[in-house]
């Protein structure tokens, strides 16, 4: 009968260890793991059922590296919903791109881009679509200015405000380095991309049904160092990273099996360990999941 009273109370105890942090706790062990890197980072989680927030640094400003491709695919989606092309019509493939400063001339560099399949099509035709899906799923630069030519940065930068992301700066394409030298750079919030990956995960960004062709496409991303890196396979991650030297952000949506999501911006600049920063908001994610789940 002791034996039985002291398991039973033994059982009684366990939901004590078991149970979740508070968001708070969560923050405070989120802080506790980043402050042990070198550099600077931001966060923005939001739990689209409950409503349930968590900030770190979410109103600091960043360089946007490749999460600036996401407001201009919503633009793409944007422009061929009000009907000024469509997006199975065919465009060339070119690599002559102007600079904003001075409409100067200035080419990518095949080894500076990920997307290096693409310089093969050069001087051939390729699909609006076509050219969205590559400058999300591997974040191709060539992509990413054909389609800047196309429906304009400033129209971008102009929807972003529309969606409510005040500081979110869609300025230029990819390695316009005239630009670069005034400062003239793309940057980003975690909140402002948190609320413009809100829009789409709740098919309000353009259309229930813009939305759905953009989470598909977000879906097929193929770098997953961060925020998937950790996650069940049964959690879906729509997301966009970007990364140039000393950062590494990933912004996305993830998806439960349960029907639950939630949207999580990682941020980092001045990394001068850049994997260890990745492994870290790795696992920052995982504790965000485990928070969710």
């Amino acid at each position: 009968m002791k034996h039985f009273l002291y398991y039973l109370l033994l059982g009684l105890g366990l939901p004590s260890f078991a149970q979740k942090p508070t968001i708070d706790q969560l923050r405070t062990s989120i802080v506790s793991k980043l402050s042990q890197i070198e550099g600077d980072f931001a966060l923005a989680f939001k739990d689209l059922q409950t409503q349930q927030t968590l900030f770190i640094n979410e109103k600091e400003n960043f360089h946007a590296a490749s999460t600036m491709k996401t407001p201009v695919m919503m633009e793409v989606f944007r422009q061929a919903e009000a009907g000024q092309f469509n997006l199975s019509d065919s465009i060339l493939v070119k690599n002559e791109f102007k600079s904003i400063v001075d409409g100067s001339p200035f080419k990518l560099d095949i080894s500076d881009d990920s997307a290096d399949d693409m310089y093969k099509k050069i001087g051939s035709k390729m699909t609006i679509y076509d050219l969205t899906y590559q400058m999300i799923i591997v974040s191709s630069n060539l992509a990413t200015n054909i389609l800047i030519d196309l429906v304009d940065a400033k129209n971008a930068n102009q929807f972003m405000r529309e969606l409510g992301a005040k500081d979110i700066n869609v300025l230029r394409g990819v390695e316009d380095t005239k630009a670069f030298e005034k400062g003239l750079s793309n940057t980003t919030t975690a909140y402002d991309l948190m609320l413009i990956f809100e829009k789409i995960a709740q098919k309000q960004a353009v259309s229930p049904t813009a939305s759905d062709k953009m989470i598909q496409i977000l879906l097929d991303q193929k770098f997953n160092e961060m925020i998937p890196k950790h996650l069940p396979s049964h959690a879906k991650v729509a997301h966009k990273t970007g990364s140039i030297t000393g950062v590494r952000h990933d912004s996305g949506i993830v998806f439960l099996p349960n029907g639950k999501a939630y949207v999580l911006v990682l941020l980092s600049k001045k990394l001068t360990k850049p994997e260890v920063g990745v492994n870290a908001m790795a696992e920052v994610s995982e504790m965000i999941y485990d928070f969710v789940k």
